[in-house]
């Protein structure tokens, strides 16, 4: 008899109704032998590396080629090889912009906002008055830039770093989106591909594998492309992709292992949807440990939010949040036996972070992990709470416990606490309370995560979402709340680009992996997370399964 078949069966739970894992045991299949890399791939990829390096360093600074050599190296998703060579350039273009007006450039919309986009993502506060030469003297943009696709295609790219206040910006949004979407039909396969694509998911607000991936299509359609970055793209994308399979293969192992059908049957089974998140944060080569732990810390995220949401009762829960705050084995007899399996992996997880961290001399990062944990718990209980008197909050209260529900603080915690990098108290402290981009990319996995699960979610006994919240509050229609949602999602990304270009003192390695929970909360569509059996397999099949060498894929 398993732990739940103890668990007293009178009780009437809130079952959610899961459908079973999409990807299964597949990923059991990429066996050592057939995601080695030879030693032969990866002298070739040293070799290309050196030439792209070259193209690099002999492309002059303050030409138009070595921004379209930038920007195609960061779509292709190379960039990690180049990043020293990328920074001192993009600095020098900055400054020579600053103080040498390159005239004929300025008048080419393409290429300034190109400029534009690049050095504000390199995190240098250009102005965004350089847009105001292509503007009337009412504000808006001249009708004359319709005619110039790549140019709009460019600028609706740089509006997307927006920072609050950029009326411009806000205007060349709208003004791009408009024109873009209407010129669709006239447009020849490569450029309508581009636009199509940037339409869906702006270069911003995209997962860089996913922008990789895709790119790597479209690149080898456009008739002026280099052969040899195209082929060092691709074999890149090739030896990460085995890596990824090797890393699949040992977490599907850890998840067999832990038997979750018979213990956990009421929860989602996204071990490969979890490995997908780590990757969003933490593409490179060298970050294996890093995704292990996100990947693991994930997966205990949504066992847990499941146990909460869809099956524990709250007098069942209220001994188990003690027990997670504890911490500690003694806490184990007074949870019910069901809950005890989920117990041991937390405990399992926190033991095994704490000795890696102590062999680094870093075992205080614990604290801040577990920190948020009990916070994290606690909104999960609060929640619980609200719908068990039937609650419906103010939508403030409401924000102020389901941004932390959300777990986005404590996956973010996490990610500096991997990240091989040395980070101060200071820092930690910084990012928990100071920070915009921590609470605006809680913000915007809530409010996207509640527009996405609205409908699904209140065909069974459920809390409010923000959706209710705001209908009550303000008497609003659905549309309404719904409008009110994205609004404020596009302001926590404007609060995201505030950090980026002025929190100077904070390394972008510490804002970085904030930047990138926030775009994977992005690119999810109306099928979302729970749900990953169209949109979300694709995409996983694209950057895991699919060889970038087949002509078939993409």
């Amino acid at each position: 008899m398993n732990q739940l078949a103890m668990a007293d069966s009178t009780i009437t739970r809130p079952l959610a109704n899961y459908h079973s894992s999409v990807w299964g045991d597949y990923f059991l299949s990429y066996t050592p032998q057939l995601t080695e890399i030879s030693s032969q791939q990866k002298l070739e990829l040293e070799e290309l590396k050196e030439k792209v390096r070259q193209m690099l360093v002999e492309t002059p600074d303050n030409s138009t080629q070595k921004l379209v050599l930038i920007d195609t190296i960061q779509r292709l998703g190379v960039a990690y090889h180049f990043k020293n060579e990328i920074k001192t350039t993009i600095q020098n273009i900055f400054y020579e912009s600053e103080h040498n007006k390159n005239e004929d450039d300025d008048n080419d919309l393409y290429v300034v906002a190109l400029r534009f986009r690049l050095v504000r993502r390199q995190r240098h506060n250009m102005s965004s008055d350089v847009f105001k030469k292509f503007t009337n003297h009412d504000g808006k943009f001249k009708e004359s830039l319709t005619k110039d696709v790549e140019g709009l295609l460019s600028l609706y790219e740089a509006a997307h770093l927006r920072v609050h206040g950029e009326e411009i910006l806000e205007e060349a949004l709208s003004f791009t989106v408009t024109h873009l979407k209407s010129m669709g039909p006239q447009l020849g396969n490569s450029l309508k591909a581009q636009v199509s694509e940037a339409l869906i998911q702006p270069i911003h607000k995209n997962a860089t594998r996913v922008v990789a991936r895709k790119y790597i299509r479209i690149y080898e359609n456009i008739e002026s492309h280099d052969d040899l970055l195209l082929e060092f793209a691709k074999l890149d994308f090739h030896i990460l992709q085995k890596m990824y399979q090797r890393e699949l293969n040992e977490l599907t192992r850890w998840w067999k292992d832990l038997e979750c059908e018979n213990k956990y049957p009421y929860a989602r089974d996204k071990l490969v949807e979890c490995y997908f998140w780590a990757t969003g944060v933490y593409f490179e080569p060298q970050y294996v440990h890093a995704r292990r732990t996100i990947t693991k810390l994930i997966v205990i995220i949504t066992i847990t939010d499941d146990l909460y949401d869809a099956y524990a009762t709250y007098d069942e829960l209220v001994p188990f949040t003690s027990a997670v705050e504890r911490c500690d084995i003694s806490a184990m007899d007074s949870i019910s036996p069901y809950m005890r399996p989920l117990y041991q992996v937390f405990l399992d997880y926190f033991d095994e972070m704490e000795d890696e961290l102590t062999k680094d001399g870093k075992a205080h990062y614990v604290y801040y992990a577990k920190i948020e944990t009990n916070k994290w718990v606690r909104s999960y209980l609060k929640e619980a709470e609200w719908l068990r008197d039937g609650i419906i909050p103010k939508c403030e209260e409401y924000k102020r416990n389901a941004t932390i529900s959300v777990s986005n603080l404590l996956i973010l915690i996490t990610c500096l606490i991997v990240a091989e990098e040395f980070i101060s108290k200071d820092m930690f402290e910084w990012m928990i309370n100071e920070s915009l981009v921590a609470p605006a990319s809680s913000l915007i996995n809530r409010l996207k995560d509640d527009i996405i699960g609205h409908e699904h979610e209140q065909q069974r006994e459920h809390g409010a979402s923000f959706i209710e919240c705001y209908m009550k509050e303000y008497g609003a229609s659905k549309e309404e709340a719904y409008g009110e949602a994205w609004r404020q999602i596009g302001n926590a990304w404007k609060d995201i680009n505030t950090d980026y270009l002025y929190a100077t003192q904070v390394p972008t390695f510490v804002l970085e992996p904030a930047l990138n929970l926030s775009r994977l909360v992005d690119i999810l569509q109306a099928d979302d997370f729970t749900d990953s059996q169209s949109f979300l397999k694709d995409t996983i099949t694209l950057l895991f399964v699919d060889s970038v060498y087949s002509t078939s894929s993409g």
